[in-house]
């Protein structure tokens, strides 16, 4: 008889049968309020209807129509339909299955397009699990442990984490731009680095989001030393944030290369590097390919996901009820000793746990994420010390439904405390 590995670790004992908007019912139709939507995938909810019929009736046309082999309407029509809004420039896509893929594919890219070898990232980076992204990951130990040795040629450099760094937010950058700075002197030099990967908000380290001036002074940088400036927008892109690429809260900075995946087709496996034609030209033929990748179901999919986002005005909506969320959790962790930090950006938000002696309280995250689990709010952590509890719910979430949210975790935090 088999059975599922042991590597599978559950955040909740939830098994779930169907799913619904914001809502995740389990064998005895008890409803949870789904605040992971699978770590931000399930960016129009559960089974949105419009996403529902794109899948079925494009099933029942094209299954599967390899894009080495064949093009098909929906990997053509999704390609037009980004560029409505896709930053400027970025006019080149290549499509994949997953996150990692993508960083993989972007990080191929970066150096055939620049002859240099080495890449820089950030501390508390996700970039994914595969062997190139999990050298680009910073995030927690479990991403890099026991599988050495990685992929050569990365440095770290600081991120503006002002909460971590004891700092202001203007004081943090400047101390990250000179960390930087100090890397490209000492460790990677300029004329060998093909890139800076960045997450403008930081997702597994913590739901962190870089402070004013952090992107501009990456953007510098990169022009000044002929580095490519890649956006990781895995986790945070796609209308999270309140705008509709989360690097965007930083005015007149575009990225070179731009890495989308989650939220891109509502659940089904997509994703894409977007960059320059005459950039994307510059990858060896033949070098970037996919058995998978830009499936046509999932194409479609995608090209509704799109239709909803527009036509439900989900942006605005996540910049809307992103600030209530804030709000609320603030006026909760006010009454919460154990909640050193809130902070975020639109519908991606984290509580920091800590001990009274200022140390990460990983057990005070999960006993509070536990207890909200057992009243019917699905949520994560995250954090290089996992002390982090995060909230990420669907782009179509309701002001009732956060509200919902509120009060459930208001009393998991203080059951969590007793």
């Amino acid at each position: 008889m088999s059975q599922l590995s042991p590597l599978l670790k559950q955040a909740t004992p939830v098994v779930a049968t169907r799913g619904a908007g914001m809502y995740l019912y389990d064998a005895d139709d008890r409803r949870h309020l789904d605040f992971t939507s699978g770590v931000g995938v399930t960016s129009t909810g559960h089974c949105h209807p419009r996403v529902v019929e794109a899948v079925r009736e494009q099933a029942g046309r094209l299954f599967h129509g390899q894009y080495t082999t064949v093009l098909h309407t929906p990997l053509l029509a999704l390609t037009e339909r980004l560029g409505e809004v896709l930053p400027p420039g970025l006019d080149s896509l290549f499509f994949l299955n997953s996150g990692s893929e993508a960083v993989e594919a972007a990080l191929r890219l970066a150096r055939h397009a620049t002859g240099r070898q080495n890449a820089i990232v950030f501390d508390g980076s996700f970039h994914g699990r595969t062997m190139g992204a999990a050298a680009l990951s910073t995030a927690g130990i479990r991403f890099r442990a026991g599988i050495g040795p990685l992929m050569p040629g990365v440095a770290v450099a600081p991120f503006p984490d002002a909460f971590r760094l004891g700092m202001g937010e203007e004081e943090a950058v400047e101390h990250a731009l000179r960390g930087l700075d100090h890397v490209l002197a000492t460790v990677s030099a300029p004329a060998e680095t093909a890139a800076l990967f960045v997450e403008p908000v930081l997702g597994e380290g913590g739901y962190v989001p870089a402070p004013a001036g952090f992107l501009a002074g990456l953007r510098e940088r990169a022009d000044r030393h002929g580095i490519l400036l890649v956006a990781d927008e895995i986790q945070a892109g796609y209308g999270r944030t309140g705008t509709f690429w989360a690097h965007q809260y930083e005015p007149g900075v575009v990225p070179d290369i731009l890495v989308t995946a989650k939220g891109l087709a509502s659940g089904m496996p997509l994703s894409a590097i977007a960059a320059p034609a005459a950039l994307m030209g510059k990858a060896w033929p033949g070098s970037h390919g996919g058995t998978y990748g830009g499936n046509a179901v999932a194409c479609a999919a995608a090209l509704a996901t799109l239709d909803v986002i527009r036509d439900e005005r989900l942006v605005e909506n996540a910049a809307e009820q992103g600030a209530r969320l804030l709000e609320g959790l603030r006026k909760a962790a006010a009454d919460a000793p154990a909640i050193a930090d809130v902070r975020g950006r639109g519908l991606m938000a984290g509580c920091e746990f800590r001990a009274p002696d200022g140390s990460p309280d990983q057990e005070g995250a999960l006993r509070a994420q536990r207890a909200a689990a057992g009243r019917g709010l699905l949520l994560l952590t995250c954090g290089v010390y996992g002390n982090v509890v995060r909230m990420i719910p669907a782009l179509v979430v309701t002001a009732g439904q956060i509200d919902e949210a509120l009060d459930i975790w208001r009393a998991a935090v203080t059951a969590a405390a007793e």
